[in-house]
């Protein structure tokens, strides 16, 4: 009858699948259950496919991920107060342990794109190999 009662398999489930099954356009996800960032994402507008076109696409990008591991949201926003503040007593620490600057207003639109075009790669259909011609007896 088409019902099915469980979790929908992640290896044969996209997303709008995720969206259509469960009748819902907001999704919480919890990344890092250790450090428990909570996102919500709202899909404001589903379109058909561009044909040509790679996926995922960027449509916007606001602000900075936290680093990974900076210890959740009280440990993110030690660590911003402290980038922010070159007297500040940890940033120096925070800044080698960094790698860098850090402002929480700037996406990383490269880092971002970067990583969309592997996953695009990852995800574009494979070229289907000619069948071999068939031989007549």
């Amino acid at each position: 009858d088409g019902y099915y009662d469980g979790p929908l398999p992640a290896s044969k489930t996209s997303l709008i699948d995720v969206l259509e099954d469960v009748g819902t356009k907001t999704i919480h996800y919890i990344y890092d259950f250790g450090d428990n960032w909570h996102h919500v994402i709202k899909v404001e507008k589903i379109d058909d496919a561009i044909p040509g076109a790679d996926y995922p696409r960027l449509v916007r990008a606001i602000g900075a991920c936290p680093p990974e591991d900076v210890g959740g949201f009280p440990g993110y926003a030690d660590f911003v107060d402290a980038m922010a503040d070159p007297k500040h007593e940890e940033h120096d620490r925070m800044l080698e342990w960094h790698g860098g600057k850090f402002d929480p207003d700037e996406a990383e639109i490269g880092r971002i794109l970067d990583n969309f075009e592997r996953l695009a790669k990852k995800w574009a259909p494979k070229p289907r190999k000619p069948k071999a011609a068939l031989k007549r007896l």
